[in-house]
């Protein structure tokens, strides 16, 4: 599958509770099309017993399948918290736009 492609397969999940995980998520996203991967982004700090940092993403086997879940799955209730599922964003070069190491006009 191409990057654009892949990224339009891709939801972000955020707002999950602290006791989630893949299989809770799997179970959760299934019934909207087949799931190629789930990643919850683990905590930074190596001391911490959290499982993930509250936000994750996954990606379906068709694009279809990923607006679906964004449309049945927005502001659900999972766990009981409120989720927000939306398509999910391509990451930023760190060497770009504002927030980058290396100032605007050193890039070129």
């Amino acid at each position: 599958m191409t990057e654009p492609t892949r990224l339009k397969a891709t939801v972000y999940v955020g707002g999950l509770a602290s006791i989630v995980n893949e299989a809770n998520i799997h179970a959760a996203f299934i019934p909207f099309g087949d799931i190629v991967d789930i990643s919850l982004p683990k905590p930074e700090a190596p001391s911490s017993t959290e499982l993930h940092r509250g936000f994750g993403y996954i990606e379906f086997e068709d694009p279809a399948d990923a607006k679906e879940a964004i449309d049945n799955m927005d502001q659900a209730e999972l766990f009981g918290r409120v989720i927000k599922v939306s398509a999910a964003k391509p990451q930023k070069n760190a060497n770009e736009g504002l927030g980058s190491r290396t100032a605007l006009w050193e890039q070129v």
